[in-house]
């Protein structure tokens, strides 16, 4: 087979309340720049999204186009989803960023601009959901891609949430892991597949070998 165009996400996103605060989460990035690195030892072409982490790809083959919004990260995706062959959305996108932010005084002003100073009185943040980014990029891929989401979720509705995901959001399959799995040095994960399939970790393993285990899935997948 030709050798695959991927294209892979990593890290948070950080979505401005301020000109120096923002929303954001606990993701490292360690398990897409893990997979980045393995499928250019794989000799794929790889190109990773990578949000604001303090760790880089090892391997030189791997192109890196940062981010810092879920705004910035759909720009990207835009120019780069169209020429991939399979696409793994491993960054871990807000779901929400602020409005506006509004002081005591009841005057507002809009987010990413100047500093809020502090006060005595409570500050109130309207929040705003974000685009589901993972979502339009499966509307609408060609022919042939291959999509793979990942689920975080508390572990007693990890199953459901994930078959869920996989249905409304149109992928070919996703990855789901506990809560736990942020910022940590292992996964434990379950990959669901359409058509009812799923494979599991047998336990916790070191986040570079899942992603050899994880390619090796999807690598299986495209020669079917």
């Amino acid at each position: 087979m030709p050798t695959p165009q991927i294209l892979i996400t990593a890290g948070p996103t950080h979505e401005p309340i301020d000109a120096v605060r923002f929303i954001g989460n606990r993701s490292s990035g360690r398990l897409g720049v893990a997979l980045a690195d393995e499928a250019a030892r794989r000799g794929w072409s790889v190109t990773l999204l990578l949000g604001p982490v303090c760790i880089a790809p090892a391997e030189a083959g791997v192109r890196v186009a940062g981010f810092r919004t879920a705004d910035d990260l759909d720009a990207l995706l835009i120019e780069h989803v169209p020429t991939c062959d399979v696409l793994i959305m491993a960054a871990a996108v807000a779901d929400y960023r602020p409005r506006r932010t509004v002081s005591p005084d009841g005057s507002s002003s809009h987010t990413g601009t100047g500093k809020i100073k502090r006060g005595d009185q409570s500050l109130i943040l309207e929040l705003e959901p974000t685009t589901d980014l993972l979502a339009k990029a499966a509307a609408a891929r060609r022919p042939g891609q291959f999509f793979v989401g990942f689920a975080l979720e508390p572990r007693d509705r990890l199953r459901v949430s994930a078959l869920a995901k996989l249905e409304r959001k149109n992928l070919d399959m996703v990855v789901a892991n506990p809560l736990e799995t942020m910022d940590a040095p292992s996964i434990e994960a379950t990959v669901f597949a359409r058509g009812g399939t799923s494979l599991h970790t047998n336990g916790a393993v070191e986040k570079s070998e899942f992603a050899g285990w994880l390619l090796d899935v999807v690598q299986s997948s495209l020669r079917r």
